[in-house]
């Protein structure tokens, strides 16, 4: 690999983050920064860790200390997420509403659509639960790892390992391959932009009677599915909000003349 294909294979892996939510073990910790700098990334974001700075870490980090003194501590994943453009959340198990899901290798793919301008999120659930289906709500795809059914539970520094290997196989792979997916000449939406959008279209609908302000989870979750999974750029994600405040604008009026009659 030439020098210049080395920096933007490192430039591209600088802006993946590793998320990790409420990791308990805080030698966890330290292995995950092991997979990452084997692989090249940088980006450590710990969510409320039960224990951290850690001796114990540090020790499983095998010298992957850099990784472990750059990472971020932050209070929400909202917040590690934030700017990101897709966020891919790991999981072992299927869930009650399906969810796009995503292989490793399928994983790596997207990811490197985003990471030539933007930040792109792979997200890892707790020891023993993974992700809660809030969480999973910011998640634009889910990635299992096709383990043997009889035993596919993997620690998290051993999914850590097989995505990051995959993206990092992808990328080296990259060079010469053409592209034949649709690229929007505006910047991806990142994942604020998206949240803002979704409580936007909750309002909306709530005031349309379309939702119940008792029940809204199920159907925004759908809908948070669908529009996950187009990957809408700013431009749309502007179009759409204006179209919501203009059917906001034209209940409202119409409510009023209503309550004037």
């Amino acid at each position: 690999m030439s020098a210049k294909q080395d920096d933007v294979l490192n430039a591209r892996l600088s802006r993946v983050r590793v998320v990790l939510v409420s990791t308990s073990h805080p030698g966890n910790i330290g292995a995950v920064a092991r997979a990452m700098k084997n692989m090249g990334l940088t980006q450590l974001v710990l969510v409320n860790p039960a224990e951290f700075p850690s001796g114990e870490a540090r020790a499983r980090a095998s010298g992957a200390n850099d990784i472990l003194e750059q990472a971020q501590v932050v209070s929400s994943m909202e917040s590690a997420v934030a700017g990101c453009a897709v966020v891919l959340g790991a999981s072992a198990r299927l869930r009650s509403i399906p969810w796009p899901s995503l292989d490793p290798r399928a994983a790596a793919d997207r990811v490197l659509e985003v990471v030539e301008s933007a930040d792109a999120a792979l997200v890892f659930g707790r020891e023993n639960n993974g992700l809660s289906n809030d969480e999973l709500d910011r998640c634009n795809y889910l990635v299992h790892i096709p383990a043997n059914p009889d035993y596919s539970s993997l620690n998290i520094a051993a999914a850590t390992q097989v995505l990051v290997y995959e993206l990092r196989m992808s990328l080296l792979e990259q060079t010469g391959r053409r592209d034949n997916r649709f690229h929007s000449d505006q910047p991806r939406a990142t994942a604020d932009e998206l949240e803002r959008l979704y409580e936007h279209l909750q309002q909306t609908l709530t005031e349309l009677d379309f939702l119940k302000p008792s029940a809204p989870r199920q159907i925004m979750r759908r809908l948070r599915r669908l529009f996950g999974r187009a990957e809408l750029d700013r431009m749309e994600i502007n179009i759409l909000r204006g179209i919501l405040s203009a059917v906001q604008s034209r209940s409202r009026g119409e409510k009023t003349e209503e309550s004037e009659r």
